[in-house]
């Protein structure tokens, strides 16, 4: 049965298609449709991939092409020591069969699809936020009629992380924090996943190993292009496994139960040494802020049940083949 009908705002990237592989598996999810955004990697490479992902995992899923930079400065170069030279761990992707591009930019796909099913979209967004701020500009009435925004990005501190980055910022909203801080002002419902409770749920190589073991070709696709992400955590975080960074997002949308949230809203420093700094004014905290006043209460997730998180996952990709 369909609960969830979502647009998924990708810049794929590894944990991004691992996200993908859990919504296309999951009973409750409707993909409506795919739309790239640079970040991860440059706009031509996510797009492909996001036509490869769709192609493989979720067939006949549109995807809409989006946002080659941020709204005011320069496209940040691809992140290859990350996520590989295509952008999917360097795995070898075949080429692109009959999977063709929506006609429409991905902020105008995502404004027609809201105003088409007034109150049934969900917006899961995992990388830059840049669509979601130009599909507002274009038509800011959207904001009431989605169901609901689910992002992994930001961070606030409440494990002592405030950025993965620079010291100070997380990577999705770095990249564009005047989109951020426009879509943390729009008035619909908005939950933030961030690195406060990504970074406490890590996929280990001996967890990764078994859904590879028993997922099935969905579980040796996670395994293989993990290993070039799992290299990097090796190396700049001294990580066995790798962060379920995107994958979280997915995991709140049908799982909120599994986090613990916090209400207030949410202002993005958009100069200095702090841009794309995070932070939120919680609802009880009695002082004067008038440039968070005003704005609509955003949940940000403070808390998670990391072995829940990652048992879904395990459940999803393994069971069916079990």
């Amino acid at each position: 049965m369909t609960l969830h009908t979502v647009i998924y705002d990708t810049d794929p990237g590894i944990d991004d298609a691992i996200a993908l592989v859990f919504q296309a598996l999951h009973p409750e999810i409707e993909l409506a449709g795919i739309t790239s955004v640079f970040g991860n990697a440059s706009i031509a490479t996510t797009t492909r991939n996001a036509l490869y992902l769709a192609q493989r995992f979720a067939p006949g899923v549109p995807v809409a092409r989006g946002a080659a930079a941020p709204l005011q400065c320069m496209a940040p170069e691809p992140l290859g020591w990350i996520h590989g030279d295509d952008g999917l761990g360097n795995i070898g992707l075949p080429e692109v069969d009959h999977a063709p591009l929506d006609s429409r930019p991905a902020h105008q796909f995502i404004a027609e699809t809201v105003r088409a099913r007034p109150g049934e979209i969900t917006l899961l967004a995992v990388g830059p936020l840049t669509n979601l701020a130009l599909a507002l500009a274009d038509d800011p009435g959207i904001a009431e009629r989605v169901k609901e925004v689910v992002i992994m990005g930001g961070a606030f501190g409440i494990g002592g992380v405030l950025g993965n980055v620079t010291p100070a910022a997380e990577a999705n909203i770095h990249c564009d924090p005047h989109a951020a801080d426009l879509v943390f002002a729009a008035p619909w419902k908005v939950s933030i996943v961030g690195l406060d409770v990504t970074h406490e749920t890590v996929m280990t190589t001996a967890y990764l190993a078994s859904i590879r073991d028993r997922g099935g070709d969905a579980g040796r696709f996670v395994w293989d292009i993990s290993r070039h992400y799992e290299r990097f955590h090796s190396e700049s975080d001294q990580a066995t496994g790798i962060f379920a960074h995107d994958y979280s997002a997915a995991a709140y949308l049908v799982a909120p139960h599994l986090y613990e949230t916090r209400g207030g809203p949410v202002r993005v420093v958009t100069e200095g040494i702090a841009n794309g700094l995070t932070i939120q004014k919680p609802f009880g905290m009695q002082v004067d802020a008038p440039d968070w006043e005003g704005r609509p209460s955003c949940e940000v997730c403070v808390g998670v049940d990391a072995p829940g998180v990652l048992d879904l996952f395990d459940r999803m990709l393994c069971d069916q083949n079990a």
